[in-house]
């Protein structure tokens, strides 16, 4: 990928806005930018923590195995998100993985020359101290719906949580693109395959919400809301 190329993405993270060129070019030597094909792995748990990552297009999913195999959905990261950050706050060996959902690129950047730059940059430290805390109250909203909600409500908390997130308004409904498998948002929340294609279907039949495989839209997000109630 052309060096220019390169830094027109990393000017395009948020947490880089504002920098000077000077900083930017020295942004530019320290990262690396690859794309990495669908399905494909990132990093893998216990592996040494080395790197923190951007990513600018595809996504992503962190993931935890069972004893018997099972893989259990922690988070999805979207475009202009961080994932493996916990290598800054000197975590030395990974406690999870993470794996492409669809081809994307991605922006890798040791965690010691970003401690570097960052030292260089103090601006950055609160940018990414917020980044940190915003994923870890996401972590524990999913908690208490996994504790306080039954399978229905936190499938639309779930989806209530996508639509705040990555949502895209158009004429009052809610356009929600890409969205996920049934399967996947089971394992997101803590439900079976079928409970999720039950209750999606309903809300469809009822008018709340549409989908197909690769959208989801909120039709109204009133009533929605209301079976959280």
């Amino acid at each position: 990928m052309a060096e220019k190329s390169k830094l027109w993405y990393l000017e395009n993270f948020n947490i880089f806005k504002g920098l000077n060129e000077d900083s930017m070019m020295e942004l530019n030597k320290i990262s690396s930018m690859k794309e990495i094909f669908k399905d494909q792995p990132i990093y893998f748990a216990a592996e040494p923590s080395k790197a923190i990552y951007f990513l600018k297009t595809g996504r992503v999913k962190i993931v935890k195995y069972s004893n018997d195999g099972k893989e259990n959905i922690l988070t999805l990261i979207n475009p202009g998100e961080i994932f493996g950050e916990m290598a800054y706050l000197e975590e030395e060996k990974r406690t999870d993985h993470a794996l492409t959902i669809e081809s994307s690129l991605i922006c890798a950047i040791n965690k010691n020359d970003l401690a570097d730059f960052i030292n260089k940059n103090p601006e950055l430290n609160l940018k990414l101290t917020k980044l940190i805390g915003l994923k870890l109250r996401s972590y524990s909203e999913r908690i208490e719906d996994l504790i306080f909600k039954d399978a229905n409500q936190r499938i639309i908390s779930f989806i209530l949580r996508m639509a705040q997130k990555n949502g895209k308004e158009l004429g009052g409904q809610i356009f929600i693109k890409p969205f996920l498998k049934h399967q996947d948002i089971g394992e997101i929340t803590a439900c079976s395959r079928q409970t999720v294609n039950y209750l999606l279907t309903d809300l469809r039949n009822k008018g709340v919400i549409n989908f197909d495989r690769n959208k989801l839209i909120i039709l109204n997000s009133a009533e929605l809301k209301k079976l959280l109630i």
